[in-house]
């Protein structure tokens, strides 16, 4: 399997919520991350270019954030998100934490 990520990732442990289609929402393990997306162990997996937003506290952050993503792959017990445009704050968590792992 050749890995086309263009950000290497940083393992991290948080809980989070994944939001999409018309209010559903469910919790997600976030697993790892990178400034271009991340990994989410999760009971349900949405289909293959669903938007979602990821909700939450990541370690580092002062306050709740929420990552705008499409899931890009799925497999039985998770899937990874492609991350959308992020704000300035979103962006310095998320680098801080690519420093610190």
């Amino acid at each position: 399997m050749v890995d086309k990520r263009l950000h290497a990732r940083v393992p991290i442990d948080a809980t989070l919520v994944c939001e999409y289609a018309a209010g559903r929402s469910f919790a997600v393990y976030a697993k790892d991350i990178s400034v271009g997306g991340m990994y989410l162990d999760a009971p349900e997996q949405p289909a293959f270019g669903t938007n979602v937003t990821v909700v939450g506290l990541l370690p580092g952050a002062k306050k709740e954030l929420r990552l705008p993503a499409v899931v890009r792959w799925t497999k039985p017990g998770g899937f990874g998100v492609q991350f959308g445009l992020l704000g300035a704050m979103e962006t310095h968590v998320i680098s801080e934490l690519m420093k610190t792992r």
